[in-house]
């Protein structure tokens, strides 16, 4: 079970709102905006005040849709909340640019915000590194949004140390001071962050931030090794998320989390969960349940 403090580090992200993830082709098979709604009020009864979204989840409408309920939540709220959301997802990006670029990340920032309906943005990601723009452009940008008062802190996901390391060296002035947060996926299955990233951002006052802590639902057991996976899941509407962990070895690590959460009289989801939170260095990590009902099974439950 999850602990008070617990729920301090825990992000709700909002990437299934309008869509799965970023890809054009899963567009309208994520949650509505009733379903989205009924989930962040369901998160904040819980005492949830992070929340974690990108430009192009749901080709926008996931902004929008954070957007609408933020702005009903009461100012007091709002001052408490933590809103994350990203630029650089290729999704996002016209023909003949680059998706880093200084013109793309004005661009997007400003769209970020007037979806969002604030006015300045509290921790503005870097997606994925397009490998293409020199980072020194894309950190420029970032520079001048932070002294633009567009933007409190700044982070990046999908980085490998050698990413990490480079922003640090390069970033300076205003952006070095509020470069706080690295987010990547880390889970049961997927540890080879807890080796050297993960340690050397606790070493240098770098908060990380787990995204798919259970392995996208491979973690709650719902899934077979050799079987179809259930109609409407993610497994089925987005294989690719999943496909580094369908072999056998992964089916058997889930097996033993298994039979350790039943001895435990837990969840497998809070099994899993815990497995990250307890990781040392490990500041929060994101869920994004479908269900109001997953929150509970995920060791959630209403202070």
């Amino acid at each position: 079970m999850l602990t008070e403090r617990d729920v301090d580090r825990i992000v709700f992200g909002c990437g299934n709102f309008g869509g799965i993830g970023s890809a054009p082709n899963l567009r309208g098979a994520g949650d509505s905006e009733e379903q989205a709604l009924r989930l962040l009020d369901h998160a904040r009864r819980l005492g949830l005040r992070r929340f974690d979204t990108a430009n192009t989840y749901g080709g926008g409408s996931s902004e929008k849709m954070l957007g609408k309920w933020l702005r009903s939540q009461g100012a007091s709220f709002r001052r408490d909340a933590q809103i994350a959301t990203k630029v650089g997802n290729p999704h996002g990006c016209p023909p003949g640019d680059t998706p880093l670029s200084r013109t793309q990340i004005a661009y997007h920032l400003d769209a970020s915000l007037r979806r969002l309906g604030v006015e300045r943005i509290d921790l503005y990601y870097i997606h994925e590194f397009d490998r293409v723009t020199p980072l020194e452009e894309t950190l420029d940008a970032m520079t001048n949004a932070v002294e633009a008062g567009k933007i409190a802190l700044f982070g990046i996901s999908n980085a490998s140390l050698s990413d990490v390391e480079a922003v640090r060296t390069l970033a300076g002035g205003s952006l070095a001071s509020c470069f706080e947060y690295v987010q990547n996926e880390y889970n049961m299955l997927a540890t080879a962050d807890g080796e050297a990233l993960i340690p050397y951002c606790a070493g240098h006052g770098l908060r990380y931030t787990a995204f798919s802590p259970l392995a996208g639902g491979m973690l709650t057991g719902k899934y077979r090794f050799g079987e179809e996976p259930p109609s409407g899941s993610r497994l089925a509407q987005a294989p690719e998320a999943c496909a580094a962990y369908l072999n056998e070895d992964s089916f058997n690590a889930i097996e033993r989390l298994k039979r350790s959460a039943d001895a435990r009289h837990e969840t497998m989801a809070s099994a899993a969960l815990r497995f990250v939170l307890d990781t040392p260095g490990v500041d929060g990590l994101l869920i994004a349940p479908r269900r109001v009902e997953h929150f509970a099974s995920s060791g959630l439950e209403l202070r």
